[in-house]
């Protein structure tokens, strides 16, 4: 069995001209041969963060690799798609791959974000205040699209009837999760959200999700707010052992930690178009040398995270693969 660790391709370096597009399907590849990783992540944006489409990218990763699972981590337009649609699209990506398609769907940035943030909202004809409620409409949706034939729907932004999605996915059911960090910090430090709105993020995990994936958060905040999602999860008669949680994290390895974390925040940076704080770098990345790595990551874990989807915050993508299959990687074969 694979070790719970997931590689995040960096499909955005794409369009920052640093990698070509073949290269991510080749770093896909040796991800897969090397046994070190279950999955294969993707990022997704259509104006704010532009990069390759996420599920066209998948697909193309289907085809060139078996055995692990391919993630879009997270779906940040999933607001903008019309879920009928997205529907087909995402069951089809589960058939090419043979059942291997991880969805976790996210609202995306608001408006105050950035202009460019504001203007995919505009152009998609989707206000920012709708997020939330076309993020639950879409996965109710979508569970009835891909179990069901004949299907209706009558909602506050869709509606329709006799709606039959085929091929079905492979998988059944197919796994929906939800991505959110609601108390994860800001860029610029502090929290990031009101009791209020984190209460109603985590019970949107709890009702809807069969997964919570965050980000920005250490071992111990995790191992509370998924015991509170849990929690949740029961009350609203749901088993919470059948409820996954899993991390997006950055890694850098290099014996100068301070080395690692400024490469870091240089290629985060760049990568978000950004000026990232130290403390928000260092709070979101794993980094030193190869024995320090593996003792932040065995604190994720045991700390009861069931995944961990690691992105290698260097342009030398390569080169920290590499180190990370011959230096790190073993200590959890």
């Amino acid at each position: 069995m694979a070790p719970p660790f997931g590689l995040i391709l960096a499909n955005r370096a794409v369009v920052l001209g640093v990698i070509k597009a073949r290269d991510l399907l080749d770093i896909a590849v040796a991800a897969e041969q090397s046994g070190a990783f279950d999955t294969v992540w993707v990022g997704d944006s259509l104006l704010a963060k532009p990069r390759l489409e996420a599920v066209s990218l998948l697909s193309a990763l289907a085809g060139v690799t078996s055995r692990v699972r391919l993630g879009v981590g997270c779906l940040a337009t999933f607001v903008h798609r019309h879920p009928v649609l997205f529907a087909q699209q995402w069951a089809s990506l589960d058939q090419l791959s043979s059942g291997r398609a991880w969805l976790a769907v996210c609202l995306g940035g608001p408006d105050e974000q950035s202009k460019a943030q504001a203007l995919e909202h505009s152009v998609m004809q989707v206000r920012s205040s709708e997020r939330v409620g076309r993020l639950e409409e879409g996965i109710v949706i979508l569970r009835k699209l891909f179990a069901e034939k004949n299907v209706a729907h009558a909602g506050e932004f869709y509606r329709f009837e006799g709606v039959t999605v085929e091929p079905k996915p492979v998988q059944q059911p197919c796994p929906i999760w939800i991505a959110s960090n609601p108390t994860g910090l800001t860029w610029k430090g502090g929290a990031s959200a009101s009791d209020a709105v984190v209460e109603r993020s985590f019970r949107r995990v709890a009702r809807h999700a069969d997964g919570w994936m965050s980000n920005k958060l250490s071992p111990d905040e995790f191992r509370r707010q998924f015991a509170r999602i849990k929690a949740m999860a029961r009350e609203e008669g749901r088993d919470p052992a059948r409820l996954g949680g899993a991390l997006y994290h950055n890694i850098n390895i290099n014996e100068d930690r301070a080395a690692a974390l400024a490469e870091s925040k240089k290629f985060l940076d760049t990568y978000y178009t950004s000026n990232f704080s130290a403390a928000f770098v260092e709070g979101w990345t794993v980094a030193g040398g190869p024995k320090h790595c593996t003792e932040q990551l065995r604190a994720y874990l045991d700390a009861g995270l069931g995944h961990m989807a690691l992105r290698l915050t260097s342009w030398d993508q390569r080169g920290q693969l590499q180190r990370f299959l011959t230096e790190v990687a073993p200590a959890f074969a």
